[in-house]
C-alpha cells in the first residue's frame, strides 16, 4: 500500500538523528516508497472549510549528521485532501498553541487520519490523562497550594515536583523529606506556570530505572530501561539518563493490559507510558512520544513499520 504522509514535527535542522522518533517515521516511510511531506504547525492556515499548509516533500533521508535529508520545492498542502494521513509530532510544551492545533487538525479527521487523534491529544495530556489510573499511581496531587503541598510531604516525606505540562525531565524537582527551599519553588512554579503543578511522592526505586514502553495501537511494542545518570535522580535521556534493553514486569504486563483498550477506543495510536520501579506508572506520553529508536536497537525490533503498519490498516 502507497501511503502520502504529512508530518507535523519541528524544524528538520535542529532534531537529534541520531534518537529523533520522528525521524525514525520518516526514515521507514522513505523505505516504504511512501509519499512523506515535513510542515511546522506555525503554517497552518484554515479558510474556507479547507486547512492548510506550507510544505515540503522530504526527497530522502539519512542518518549523516549535516546532510541527514533533502527538500522538495515548497508546495501549499491541503491537508484534508492531499495526504492520507497526518503526523502530529512537534515537540511540547502543550501551551495554546498547540491546543489551537489540536482545533484545527479536528476538523480534518472526516477526510484525513490524524495520529494521534486531536481530540484525544487534547484532552489526554500527559500527567492528565494518567490520575484516571490512580491504581497504579503513585501517591500524587495537583494544587497550586502551599499548604497543601506541605500537608502531602508530612505525610509521604520526599516529593517530586514537576510542571503539569512540561516534557523531557526539564524543570522536575526532588525536595527532601526536610522540606528544604519548599516554599521558594512553590512560589516560583507559581509565578512561572498558569497551571497547578504535579507532586509525587518520590521513589527510590527509580535507582532501579524508569521504563519506557511503547504501545502501539493499543499493543506494547517494546520496551527500554532508562536510568539516571551521576548525579541525577531523573533518568530522561534527555537529562542524561542512558537506557538498557528491558523486559515487562508482571504488574507492567497488567498495567498496559488495562491501558490498551483506553488508548485504542481513543484513537491514540503512538504512546508511551512512564513506570518506575517496575510497578508505578506515572506519565502516559500522547502528544509526541519518543524512545522508538532505542527500543529498536536494543531489541532488534521494527516499531516504527509497527506504526505505519497500524496507521495503514485504518486507513483499508
Amino acid at each position: 500500500m502507497t501511503l502520502r504522509a504529512a508530518v507535523q514535527m519541528d524544524p528538520m535542522d535542529s532534531i537529534n538523528i541520531a534518537g529523533d522518533s520522528s525521524f525514525h517515521l520518516i526514515l521507514k516511510a522513505l523505505e516504504r516508497g511512501y509519499e512523506i511531506y515535513h510542515y511546522d504547525v506555525k503554517g497552518l492556515t484554515w479558510e474556507n472549510g479547507r486547512l492548510t499548509t506550507p510544505a515540503h516533500r522530504i526527497l530522502s533521508a539519512q542518518r549523516q549528521a549535516g546532510d541527514h535529508y533533502s527538500f522538495g520545492d515548497t508546495v501549499q498542502l491541503d491537508l484534508g485532501r492531499d495526504v492520507d494521513v497526518v503526523l502530529m509530532r512537534q515537540d511540547p510544551p502543550f501551551d495554546l498553541g498547540y491546543l489551537t492545533a489540536t482545533w484545527l487538525l479536528e476538523r480534518i479527521t472526516k477526510d484525513t487520519l490524524v495520529v494521534n487523534d486531536p481530540t484525544s491529544v487534547r484532552n489526554a495530556p500527559e500527567k492528565v490523562f494518567v490520575l484516571d489510573f490512580p491504581e497504579f499511581m503513585p501517591p500524587t496531587m495537583v494544587t497550586r497550594d502551599l499548604d497543601a503541598v506541605k500537608d502531602f510531604q508530612s505525610r509521604f516525606g520526599a516529593v517530586v515536583i514537576k510542571p503539569l505540562h512540561g516534557n523531557g525531565g526539564k524543570a522536575v524537582f526532588r525536595v527532601d523529606a526536610d522540606g528544604s527551599n519548599l516554599g521558594a519553588l512553590v512560589e516560583l512554579f507559581g509565578q512561572v506556570w498558569p497551571e497547578p503543578f504535579m507532586v509525587q511522592q518520590f521513589l527510590p526505586s527509580v535507582s532501579q530505572g524508569d521504563k519506557r514502553i511503547v504501545l502501539v495501537d493499543g499493543e506494547v511494542a517494546g520496551a527500554i530501561n532508562r536510568k539516571p545518570g551521576d548525579g541525577e535522580f531523573r533518568s530522561n535521556l534527555a537529562v542524561g539518563g542512558y537506557a538498557e534493553a528491558a523486559e515487562l514486569t508482571p504488574r507492567e504486563a497488567e498495567i498496559c493490559a488495562v491501558l490498551g483498550p483506553r488508548l485504542r477506543e481513543r484513537g491514540l495510536l503512538f504512546v508511551g507510558i512512564d513506570v518506575i520501579g517496575g510497578e508505578w506508572l506515572t506519565e502516559i506520553n500522547v502528544t509526541s512520544p519518543t524512545g522508538i529508536v532505542a527500543i529498536d536497537r536494543f531489541n532488534n525490533s521494527d516499531t516504527a513499520g509497527m506504526i505505519w503498519d497500524a496507521i495503514a490498516r485504518k486507513l483499508t
